[in-house]
């Protein structure tokens, strides 16, 4: 005899309904489920140090306005353009400060061929930075469509744009990120 699973909200759309009716359990599961994804999508867009404010700051303002998600898009790719919004904020305010960085990481080899390894790390470093010198709009729906698999739909959507506009920007991003890796 099987014992059935305790009901509960499956979906964003039951979780954001629970706690617009004052379930904090709700919420705290929705930051559980978008974190991992959310913080991938800040980090490629070039928020290295203050990757841990800027997801709580997207949470905070998705929770603060979250009667103006209308569910045309999933919750996942509105929070990805919130994010992207608070990121913008942070290099608004950061204009003109100079960052050192207070330590520099060298490569260590984890195992594998340490020439194939450095490799890997220099593709992967010339990639990371040629998606932070793409212009905004192609970087986020870049990021939206490749990492994290949004439809254009949703894109459009979640940056106020419409669908063939988001396919643009995304085939403009990929035509500059394999001009600037060649």
């Amino acid at each position: 005899m099987t014992v059935p699973e305790p009901a509960g909200p499956a979906d964003d759309a039951q979780l954001i309904a629970a706690w617009r009716a004052g379930d904090e359990v709700a919420a705290a599961e929705l930051v559980r489920r978008h974190t991992p994804a959310l913080a991938r999508f800040l980090a490629a867009s070039g928020a290295r140090e203050d990757l841990d404010d800027l997801v709580q700051e997207s949470f905070f303002r998705a929770f603060r306005r979250i009667d103006s998600f209308r569910g045309t898009a999933s919750f996942s790719t509105w929070l990805m353009a919130i994010g992207s919004n608070a990121l913008k904020d942070l290099r608004r305010r950061a204009k003109g400060r100079t960052v050192v960085p207070l330590e520099d990481r060298e490569l260590e080899a984890e195992g594998g061929d340490p020439h194939a390894l450095a490799m890997e790390r220099d593709l992967l470093r010339r990639l990371e930075e040629a998606v932070r010198k793409l212009p905004p709009m192609q970087r986020d729906v870049f990021l939206m469509r490749a990492q994290q698999g949004a439809e254009y739909g949703e894109i459009a959507e979640a940056l106020e744009t419409s669908v063939g506009a988001a396919r643009v920007h995304y085939h403009q991003a990929v035509k500059r990120l394999k001009a600037i890796l060649r």
